[in-house]
This record gives structure tokens, C-alpha cells and sequence, in this order.
């Protein structure tokens, strides 16, 4: 697949390094030389230096026989404009654009992005998933990463393992044996700063970071028996009233179970639109880091901080203050990977990086065969597909048992004429199955391979 990535920050590497690796013919495309040589100089993509909205610099990317153009850039006008032109000059079958205004995305103008006005085929807000990933970190405290899959009736849990653990030094395949009604599988374990897929007779020790594949339904049971404890988020308090805390408190407004949450922001103009826009959620104007204001705001008896700012480091500074004070939980939000490692020895419970987050949501429309869900892990060193099986894919038909998957791939769930199921050995895998699937990243060309339909399809 040729595919053009407007933007070579963050965002469009880490797509331009997923893609790449998978045999695509990458072009990246950047009005910053030092990006565009970046891009060129460590992953296998061609490089375009100029504006991606500029008809010459598509035509010089290789436009004319592009099958995807993906405009990722800092600027929301850019990206639309890109695939206008991608559109109307060059004919571009797909266009994903990614837009951060939030008035872009109001249900309200949807007719916007209509083939015979805006063509964008896909829009991607990082807010949005940002918001909606902080949701989840708040409905799994006991987690450092989660995500729902099989139209949520089946969760991906990341969980450190301590040493009261009542599984560990426990071979997984007897977990099997002693927990038979369990639909929980771990998929993945990360030792010693490396992640693989473990095999049936792999144990699990405390310090492990565990990722495991459960029903919603048996979410609470699993931390149960793997030493983790869920408690109820009743009173939370939210530092950051930008477009992602405010996303998130009027999610939370709109829950059925009464949640007490109170909003702080530094800007008293994004303040008062917050205040504006909240019904019941308390918003207080001033500077999170203040040990004054987060007294007020009863951070000692809050059970979670949810910190949102625009700053890596006033969301790491004021997790580390709510936590001193008291707050039985912190979740941040870290665009830069590389502070990752802090959060442990600054005993921060959960992060969100909205690159990860945005990257995940790009891939969910790139993968081939009919691909639902696609969830990166870490820093880019798997992947969690959810895709239906057609008739025509090479699983199709076959037990598990029977089908080669490489040693770094692990089918976690599956869902059986809308019945979630823990698959097995000997579980065949049907058309119009969905199944979820745990890959290390070098396996998932293969992957993909498995889940290739016919050409009829297209």
C-alpha cells in the first residue's frame, strides 16, 4: 500500500514507523527539514520537505497513485485542506485527517465532511480519545492501562504484579485448571523493561507487568485473584479544564451513579467556559500545583486526580503534590515517552500518552481485513487487533490449535454469535467470529496475513 503522512511530529512518525515496518511504501511529508530527515534518517520512508497542503508537494510525495493519504500536521486547516487537495486534484481513496478544534466535530455540522464538500473519510480527535482513555484509567483504579474491546464486553488490563499476589510462581496453564470458569487470559508480561508473549508454562513474578484479556463481567474477579482490589471513584478531582478535563467531567456528569468532581484551571478564561458549560461539577480557578486551592478542592479524601494540563511536567509535579496530600489515586497525562519511567518511583498510579492514544485510533482504519479495534502497546511494541473472520480469510474454518501463529501473537478473546468466550486449543474460529488478538509488533504483517480477505471485498 502507498500511503502519504502529512505531519513527521510525534503522532505521524510513530504511524510512519508502524507502516513502514510492514512493507508499505511510506512517503512522510513535513514542512520542518529536521523532521523530514529524522523520519529518513531512522525509519525506511521517503521525505518531502514542504507544505502538505500545497499541490505541488503531494504531486512531488506521489499523490497521483496514492492509496491513503493521512494528514496528521499541528494544524487543523492543514489537514483539511490537504485532503481536499488529496481529494479534488489527485483522486486519494482514503483520507484521515485529524482534528483538534472542537468545533469541527460537533455533531451539528457533520454534513462538513460530506464527499461533495470536505471529502475526509475519517476524522481523528486527540482529545476525544484522550478523554475517553482517562474515562477508562477512572472505571479500572487498580490498572495502569486499559482498553474495551468486543463492543465493550471485554477489557484489556494492565496490571503490576506485588508481591502478595495469590498467583504468582503459578504456571499459567494451571490458572487454567484452577480458575476453569475464568474468561481472563494473560496475554502479555513485561519483565525486566522487556515485553513478550508468554507461553502456557510461563509463571508470573511479583514486579511483572501483566496484561490480561478479560470479560467485562469478570473484570473484578480477575483483579481479585491476581491481588487487586477495585474501589468505587466517587469523589474526583480534575486539574486541567482544557477540551480533555472538560470532556471528561461531563461524561462523568452524565453517569447514572452520582460522582463528585471538581475542576481546576489555571486560565480564567478556559475556567469560566468550563464553569459555563458543567452543571454539577464544582470548577475552581487557579493554579493546580497549589497546595492551598488543592486543600479546597479536598484532595486528601478525593479517590482519584485526573491531571490534564498541556504541561508534562505540571501534570507530573501536580500528581506527585495530590498524592502527598493524600488522594488515593493519580492518573496523568505525559506526551513525552521518555519521563514513562518516573512513574514509579513518583508512585504515580496511571498515565495516558495522547500519542499512543491517537496512533491507536489512526491504525484502527489501516489495518486490512475487516479490522474494529487496533490498540498499541507501549511504545509501539504491540498491538491488540480486533477484527471480524470472513469466509475467505486462511483461519476461517480452523481450530486454534491448528493455525501457525508466530510465538509473539496470542488470540486474548473472542466473540461467538454475540456471546463473548475464552477461546481455547481446540475453539474454531468461524466466519463472522470476532476475535482480539495480542501481537508483538515485528508478527503483525502476519497477522495480517491471517485476517487477508479476497479481493472482492474491496
Amino acid at each position: 500500500m502507498k500511503i502519504i503522512i502529512c505531519g513527521a511530529g510525534q503522532v505521524g512518525w510513530q504511524i510512519a514507523r508502524h507502516l513502514s515496518g510492514e512493507n508499505n511504501d511510506v512517503t512522510v511529508v513535513d514542512n520542518n527539514p529536521e523532521l523530514v530527515r529524522r523520519a529518513t534518517d531512522t525509519l525506511d520512508v521517503q521525505g518531502i520537505a514542504g507544505y502538505a497542503s500545497h499541490p505541488d508537494v503531494l504531486d512531488r510525495a506521489g499523490a497521483r497513485d496514492a492509496d491513503m493519504i493521512i494528514a496528521a500536521t499541528y494544524s487543523d486547516e492543514v489537514n483539511m485542506v490537504t485532503c481536499q487537495v488529496a481529494h479534488s486534484v489527485f483522486a486519494v481513496q482514503r483520507k484521515i485527517a485529524r482534528l483538534r478544534a472542537q468545533t469541527y466535530l460537533d455533531p451539528a455540522y457533520a454534513d462538513l465532511y460530506r464527499r461533495d464538500h470536505l471529502p475526509i473519510d475519517v476524522v481523528i480527535s486527540p482529545e476525544r480519545e484522550v478523554a475517553e482513555a482517562a474515562l477508562q484509567r477512572l472505571a479500572a483504579p487498580a490498572a495502569f492501562d486499559t482498553e474495551s474491546f468486543l463492543d465493550g464486553r471485554a477489557q484489556l488490563l494492565g496490571i503490576t504484579i506485588e508481591d502478595d499476589c495469590p498467583v504468582i510462581n503459578t504456571p499459567l496453564r494451571q490458572l487454567t485448571d484452577l480458575f476453569s470458569t475464568l474468561r481472563a487470559i494473560v496475554v502479555g508480561i513485561r519483565r525486566d523493561g522487556a515485553l513478550f508473549v508468554p507461553s502456557a508454562n510461563d509463571q508470573i513474578f511479583a514486579g511483572d507487568a501483566c496484561y490480561l484479556f478479560t470479560h467485562t463481567e469478570d473484570l473484578n474477579r480477575t483483579l481479585e485473584i491476581f491481588g487487586k482490589t477495585q474501589s468505587k471513584q466517587e469523589r474526583i478531582v480534575i486539574i486541567g479544564g482544557g477540551n480533555v478535563g472538560l470532556g471528561v467531567a461531563l461524561a462523568l456528569e452524565a453517569r447514572t451513579d452520582r460522582v463528585r468532581v471538581k475542576v481546576i484551571e489555571k486560565d480564567r478564561t478556559a475556567a469560566e467556559r468550563a464553569a459555563d458549560t458543567l452543571d454539577r461539577t464544582i470548577v475552581l480557578h487557579g493554579d493546580g500545583l497549589d497546595t492551598a486551592l488543592l486543600d479546597e478542592a479536598g484532595i486528601a479524601s478525593a479517590d482519584a486526580v485526573l491531571v490534564v494540563t498541556d504541561d508534562d511536567k505540571t501534570n507530573l509535579l501536580a500528581s506527585v503534590r495530590a498524592k502527598e496530600m493524600g488522594c488515593a489515586m493519580a492518573i496523568c497525562l505525559v506526551n513525552d515517552p521518555t519521563l514513562v519511567p518516573l512513574m514509579g518511583p513518583l508512585d504515580i498510579d496511571a498515565y495516558i500518552n495522547p500519542r499512543a492514544t491517537t496512533v491507536s485510533s489512526i491504525l484502527r482504519h489501516i489495518r486490512h481485513g475487516r479490522v474494529r479495534n487496533v490498540y498499541s502497546i507501549g511504545d509501539a511494541e504491540a498491538e491488540v487487533i480486533e477484527a471480524q473472520v470472513l469466509g475467505t480469510s486462511p483461519i476461517s474454518g480452523q481450530k486454534i490449535k491448528d493455525i501457525d501463529f508466530p510465538e509473539g501473537v496470542l488470540i486474548g478473546g473472542m466473540m461467538k454469535e454475540g456471546k463473548v468466550i475464552r477461546p481455547t486449543a481446540e475453539t474454531r474460529i468461524e466466519e463472522n467470529d470476532v476475535i482480539a488478538i495480542f501481537a508483538m509488533t515485528p508478527d503483525v504483517p502476519e497477522v495480517e496475513r491471517l485476517l487477508q480477505v479476497s479481493i472482492e471485498y474491496f
